[in-house]
């Protein structure tokens, strides 16, 4: 398939995906969070033994917001919620144009859709935390908020085998210092933020996302993006080409700070 019909493809696919209710995006205005699962779904059984666990990387802040500027690569990151169907048409446009990605996945949609963190991570792509319910959990308390970070990386660690490699917090860019200081007690050395905020989640249209994130990224970006919305199924095709045009390889943030 041509990219040029790949690309109709999966604008057709958005159109017929976006009367799907869709996951809340990480602003901290006008977000309604999923509420959690009563009744959690079973996790699939005998995880492998071989999924990345976080790392250390010396001279790196303890809240990374993009890697070295010298090397032309930039890593894609996707809040992982929503519509399980536009996560695989995501995973799959990047692999076709050798592109890995990063995913921070929400605890609560891995109960709804297990399966999805090995499609992960059999692409090759990091998977990571962002919190088990997607609430403000800088508001929260501390018992609060580290029961929402250790809630994920249990349902990691049982469908993985690790708990992830990066945690991102929910509803916020940065995290609080309390929320740090939890995340690294939880195995997490850094907090995944971002400098580059594709504001896909407001659902500006596919050529307004294509626009913001390549009027912004450069070399060693981390750009912050979203499953569950059809603009960016639509809009990574250009993404991706444009990036390719530029000499710019997206990678995963494990290998951007390598």
């Amino acid at each position: 398939m041509t990219t040029t019909d790949r690309r109709t493809a999966l604008r057709t696919g958005a159109a017929l995906l976006a009367g799907s209710t869709l996951a809340a995006g990480c602003s901290t205005a006008g977000a309604v969070a999923h509420p959690a699962r009563t009744t959690p779904a079973t996790p699939t059984a005998h995880p492998p033994a071989s999924a990345p666990a976080p790392r250390a990387f010396p001279g790196q802040p303890a809240q990374v917001t993009h890697g070295p500027r010298a090397h032309p690569r930039v890593a894609l990151t996707f809040h992982g919620q929503g519509d399980p169907a536009i996560a695989r048409a995501l995973l799959g446009e990047a692999e076709r144009q050798d592109a890995r990605v990063t995913v921070l996945a929400v605890g609560t949609w891995l109960d709804e859709h297990p399966g999805l963190a090995r499609r992960i991570l059999d692409g090759g792509h990091d998977l990571g935390n962002h919190t088990q319910r997607h609430l403000g959990i800088n508001t929260m308390s501390e018992a609060e908020a580290r029961a929402e970070i250790t809630g994920c990386s249990e349902r990691l660690r049982r469908l993985t085998g690790s708990i992830g490699t990066w945690f991102r917090p929910s509803r916020a860019a940065r995290a609080s210092p309390l929320v740090e200081r939890l995340a690294r007690d939880a195995g997490y050395p850094h907090v995944l933020s971002y400098d580059v905020d594709s504001l896909d989640f407001t659902s500006p249209g596919a050529p307004a996302v294509t626009r913001t994130v390549l009027g912004e990224i450069r070399n060693g970006s981390v750009v912050s993006l979203h499953f569950g919305y059809p603009d960016t199924v639509a809009a990574l095709p250009a993404v991706l080409e444009e990036l390719d045009r530029r000499g710019l390889r997206a990678v995963t943030t494990t290998e951007l700070l390598s």
